[in-house]
């Protein structure tokens, strides 16, 4: 088993930055492929961004890419989401999650373990 917990939303105004982070524990943390995930209210989950064990490859959704960063620190059993020039669109419980398989995966049935999430509200 693998326990993640989010932190970090909170309201931000567009235009505006908000870093996440989610902590690991449980098993061995190099040992998965992590993403994000959010799912905006009356919408379906969607893939937000991913990184692979080491850290080496990334991949994000067409609508946050060149806005948000991912990253990862393997020695502290975390992955982090830098978000920049925040929209009213990326409002959204943020999730993130880990595969023990996959990596760079935008799908979500491909992780394994999901956090509770994190709630972000852009505001105008």
């Amino acid at each position: 088993q693998v326990q993640l917990v989010e932190s970090g939303g909170g309201l931000v105004q567009a235009g505006g930055s908000l870093g996440l982070s989610c902590a690991a524990s449980g098993r061995t943390f190099i040992n998965y492929n992590m993403g994000w995930f959010r799912r905006a209210p009356g919408k379906e989950r969607e893939f937000v961004a991913a990184i692979s064990r080491s850290g080496s490859s990334k991949f994000y959704a067409d609508s946050v890419k060149g806005r948000f960063t991912i990253s990862r620190d393997n020695a502290k059993n975390t992955v982090h989401l830098q978000m920049n020039s925040l929209k009213l669109e990326d409002t959204a419980v943020y999730y993130c999650a880990a595969s023990s398989a996959i990596a760079n995966s935008d799908r979500y049935y491909n992780y394994d373990y999901w956090g509770q999430g994190t709630q972000v509200t852009v505001s105008s």
